[in-house]
């Protein structure tokens, strides 16, 4: 069950697509990261840090894509990512708290 569900049109001027790569703009993956610990900050505005300890990126991302970003509790501790493209899995992960 999601804890929170998001759509997020990636930007086609985003800046992380300068350079990466010309001609086949692609998203880096670190951007996709930075959106799903945006959102576990949300659920968990305590946390000091944020382990990542696993991610897999399945497709690429392109400007203007629409993605569905949903997380989920872990068993013990921490959320569970999911990015989707028309209800396909793009990139997923686990981001966990940390003890600063």
């Amino acid at each position: 069950m999601s804890l929170l569900e998001r759509v997020w049109r990636v930007p086609p001027d985003h800046p992380a697509f300068a350079g990466h790569f010309p001609g086949q703009p692609i998203l880096p993956g670190v951007v996709l990261l930075d959106e799903a610990l945006r959102a576990a900050r949300e659920l968990a505005p305590g946390a000091r840090g944020w382990g990542l300890p696993q991610a897999k990126f399945l497709q690429a991302v392109r400007p203007g894509d629409e993605l569905r970003l949903s997380l989920s509790a872990l068993p013990r501790t921490g959320f569970a990512f999911v990015f989707t493209r028309g209800g396909e899995p793009v990139a997923t992960g686990q981001l966990r708290p940390v003890d600063a």
